[in-house]
């Protein structure tokens, strides 16, 4: 399942420095994620985790960003939806990939308790699905291994 989410920045969304502040992009990639998470769930959603964000081109004021979301796994009550950040000169019409979120979601009912989401379906030979649903299953068994260790350890 996928979502897009287009903005266009403006002066509001500018740090100490005149471009678009990291903080402005990580909640539209929070929005975009949650919009492919609510399709494929088809309950409410809410931000459990971002796994990683990476920034690699600043984004400026005056410039449009379009941030695409896909559902890149689910599992019992959650799934992972990978976010990719492009801006766009609109005077020059270049692009640029800016930034990249992975973001797991978390399918809440009726009561607020986690609900169990639909599996993901891969169509079959679709190697870039393929590939995003082994590349989420090693970013959950590290997140996983991680808050197990840290259990362990008191840390």
């Amino acid at each position: 399942m996928k979502a897009t989410l287009v903005e266009w920045m403006g002066p509001e969304d500018a740090n100490t420095g005149g471009f678009v502040h990291g903080g402005t992009i990580m909640k539209l990639c929070d929005e975009a994620a949650g919009l492919a998470a609510v399709r494929h769930c088809r309950a409410r959603c809410v931000t459990a985790g971002m796994d990683r964000m990476s920034f690699s081109s600043r984004v400026d004021v005056g410039e449009v960003v379009t941030l695409e979301a896909t559902v890149n796994a689910a599992w019992r009550t959650s799934v992972e939806v990978g976010v990719r950040v492009t801006a766009e000169n609109l005077q020059t019409g270049e692009t640029r990939h800016t930034s990249t979120a992975y973001l797991t979601m978390v399918a809440l009912g009726e009561d607020g308790r986690p609900v169990a989401v639909p599996p993901r379906e891969i169509d079959p030979g679709d190697a870039e699905a393929e590939r995003r649903q082994r590349e989420a299953q090693a970013r959950r068994a590290n997140r996983l291994a991680e808050r197990e260790s840290f259990g362990r350890t008191g840390s």
